[in-house]
């Protein structure tokens, strides 16, 4: 039986939670990516998602970004890798600070916007992103697009990685996703955005908009909380993927083992 991890990307309110579908999503996804504060999130809204993920049952995941609140971390950023670095860690020991308050911890970092997109193609910052990662302590998995031409190079960092796709974005031939910008960019039909996360765990494909067929191979599969609709999407990649005969289960549920304090 095929096995596919479920996330969706919260946390990304101000102030008061829930905001948006978060607590719905909780009921239906088997990993969340919360953001740490520096696109989105304060840290109320992490301490109440937090809190609402570990009462659902759903394993708790960094969303760490480039820190631009204006951009909401989809725009480019000039950042040295070595500052990517420790941009990353900090807010992965902010969010994991919460969690061990609230009696679970940070299990996975995947990264956020125009940082999730510079980390699949530029390989210094890729790595930068991983040390960070590693530095912060055994078990943690870092998550990266299905298909990077850096994913050679995570994979030789000594991190584990597990690669990702996406049931709401349209895809190009080239395995990218389509620029917000466009029409194609957003899947908000419940329908299609099953059918592509379906192809994707079976048959590990996705048809691009612009022509031809995409070959990517995902461990988990996402949802954006800020897609609109983005509960009735999950629900039905879900049931889609279960009446297919999928396993729905958290890629890192193991708990990490932290870094002795030197």
């Amino acid at each position: 039986m095929p096995t596919v991890d479920l996330n969706a990307d919260l946390g990304e309110g101000y102030g008061s939670w829930p905001g948006g579908e978060d607590a719905g999503l909780l009921g239906v996804v088997t990993t969340t990516h919360i953001a740490c504060g520096f696109h989105a999130g304060d840290p109320a809204v992490m301490r109440a998602t937090v809190v609402a993920a570990v009462a659902a049952g759903v394993v708790v995941g960094a969303h760490p970004s480039y820190p631009d609140l204006v951009g909401f971390g989809r725009r480019a950023m000039d950042v040295a890798p070595s500052r990517v670095a420790d941009d990353v860690l900090y807010q992965i020991g902010a969010l994991d600070g919460v969690a061990r308050a609230n009696g679970t911890r940070v299990r996975s970092v995947k990264a956020h916007g125009a940082l999730y997109h510079r980390l699949a193609r530029d390989e210094a910052c890729a790595l930068a992103v991983a040390r960070a990662v590693a530095a912060y302590g055994t078990g943690l998995v870092l998550v990266a697009p299905a298909g990077s031409p850096t994913l050679v190079a995570l994979r030789g960092s000594g991190v584990a990685v597990f690669t990702e796709a996406f049931c709401d974005r349209g895809y190009l031939s080239d395995g990218s996703l389509v620029g917000r910008g466009h029409d194609d960019a957003l899947l908000t039909d419940p329908a299609r955005a099953a059918a592509q996360g379906r192809h994707l765990v079976l048959d590990h494909e996705v048809a691009a908009v612009d022509g031809g067929v995409v070959h990517l191979e995902a461990d988990t599969l996402c949802v954006h909380g800020d897609t609109p609709g983005a509960l009735a999407i999950a629900s039905a990649v879900r049931r889609s993927l279960e009446e297919a005969g999928v396993s729905v289960a958290a890629c890192a549920a193991d708990e990490p083992t932290p870094r002795p304090v030197a």
